[in-house]
This record gives C-alpha cells, sequence and structure tokens, in this order.
C-alpha cells in the first residue's frame, strides 16, 4: 500500500533540488556573459535539445499522473464490485434450509465489518493484520457453513447457485489486495527526479539571457511543477493521503446496513 517515497518529503526534495537547479542554470548562463555587457548568443542546436529535454519530461509526468488516476478509479470500482458481491452473496443464503440461514447471515456481517476494519485501519499494519486474518477466517467459516447447509438440503442445484457469489465475494479481496500495492516502478520516480532537474538546469540556464534573476519565474516554475508530482504521488495512496478514496466505502457500510436483521 505504501509508496518507495514518502510523498511529502519526495516533493519537498524536488522542490528544493529545482530550486537549487535553476539557480546553478541561471549562474552557469550568466557566467558564459561575464564581461559582455550582453546576452549570449544561442548556441546551435541547443534549442532542439531544449525542446527534447522539456518533452520527455512533460510526457513522463503526464503518463504518471494518467496512471495514477486510473489506478485510482480501478481501486474505487473494486469497491463497488465488492458490495455488489456481498449483497448477491448474502441474498443467496435465502435458498437455504431456514435453520442455516441466521448463523450464515451472522457471520457475513461479521465478514462485511472486517472487510470495513480492514481498509480503516491503514496506517497500524498490525490492526490491519489482525482484521485481515479475522476477514479470512471467516471466509472459512461461510465456505463451511454453506457447503454443509447445502450438502444438508439434499438439493445439489443449490451449489451452482449458492456457491459462485460467494466464490466472488472472496476473490475480489485478493483483487483489492493486488491493486492496493500496485504502484510504478521506483525508476519512474527515479526519472521524473532527475529530469525537473535536468529541466530546471535548462529552463535557469535559458533566463540567464535576462537583465535580472526572474525570482517569480523560477519559484513558479518549481512550485508547479512540484505540485503536481505530489498530487500524482498523494493519489496513489488513497488511504493515506490528502485524495482519498474512503467516501467510497460507504457502500460496503450502506450493505452491511441493509443485511441488519428485521
Amino acid at each position: 500500500m505504501d509508496l518507495p517515497f514518502d510523498p511529502l518529503l519526495f516533493s519537498i526534495a524536488l522542490f528544493i533540488g529545482m530550486l537549487l537547479s535553476l539557480e546553478a542554470g541561471w549562474r552557469i548562463g550568466r557566467r558564459k556573459q561575464a564581461g559582455t555587457g550582453q546576452a549570449a548568443p544561442a548556441e546551435a542546436g541547443t534549442g532542439a535539445v531544449e525542446g527534447a529535454v522539456f518533452a520527455l519530461f512533460g510526457l513522463l509526468l503526464a503518463f504518471a499522473f494518467s496512471g495514477a488516476t486510473d489506478r485510482f478509479d480501478h481501486r474505487r470500482e473494486l469497491i463497488t464490485q465488492e458490495a455488489n458481491a456481498i449483497g448477491t452473496a448474502y441474498l443467496r443464503l435465502d435458498l437455504l434450509p431456514a435453520e442455516r440461514q441466521a448463523v450464515l447471515k451472522t457471520l457475513m456481517r461479521q465478514y462485511v465489518q472486517a472487510r470495513l476494519d480492514t481498509y480503516a485501519s491503514i496506517g497500524d499494519k498490525a490492526a490491519v493484520a489482525r482484521a485481515f486474518s479475522e476477514s479470512q477466517r471467516l471466509q472459512t467459516a461461510i465456505w463451511q457453513g454453506a457447503t454443509s447447509a447445502i450438502a444438508q438440503a439434499g438439493t445439489p442445484v443449490l451449489a451452482g447457485v449458492v456457491l459462485p457469489p460467494l466464490n466472488d465475494m472472496f476473490d475480489i479481496t485478493t483483487t483489492r489486495l493486488a491493486a492496493s500495492h500496485t504502484h510504478p516502478p521506483r525508476v519512474i520516480y527515479g526519472m521524473l527526479f532527475v529530469l525537473a532537474l535536468v529541466a530546471s538546469m535548462l529552463a535557469g540556464h535559458a533566463m540567464a539571457s535576462g537583465p535580472r534573476r526572474p525570482r517569480l519565474h523560477i519559484v513558479a516554475f518549481a512550485l508547479i511543477v512540484t505540485a503536481t508530482v505530489y498530487v500524482t504521488m498523494d493519489i496513489e495512496v488513497p488511504r493515506q493521503g490528502l485524495i482519498r478514496v474512503d467516501g467510497s466505502d460507504q457502500l460496503l457500510r450502506d450493505t452491511l446496513q441493509g443485511m441488519q436483521p428485521h
């Protein structure tokens, strides 16, 4: 669930690094102009190189942001799928013998609560482990109870009606777990960091042709890029950052509420 780097620390380091790179580029450009009293002419081919670097950086940043939002939406969709799977499996329990339904429905309610506790405890690894372990235990109990009830009913056709929804309900837990651990490789963030510094140095060098150091443009450039990178990384941890999927958990809470005995 965690990223290889803390988004806030990564962004702070990137912001400082970009400011230093912008300053370094500006000083290099100024040094070339020392003693001339006027801006030095651009060297042949530098414009193409600068354009390629900025285009590559923008493309990488755009792909990283797009991938992060896609994974964010996918995680929300998985919550919806789990809520639907649980609701369907719960309704199918009505087909089992009446004397077995009460126990199984109680286990189902406990299971949904354990699933909610698993993701509500993010940040406390011990609590997450306990809640997930409890949900696994309840999966086993529900499956054994359902298969036993089907055998008791003596109606084999029930197995094809009751068990598939239960299987889907259990499978989605693995899918959600895998999705929570799916992040871009570390090298992507490393490339973003390096390209941001290189682009900053080239931008600072280009700014050296002006009469004064453009402090506003320097800070604005570093701040905008850093903010974009931070939001991209924040979306990757939707249970811990500013942009969260917690609101989608209401679907599971509503499902649990609908499962309460009347």
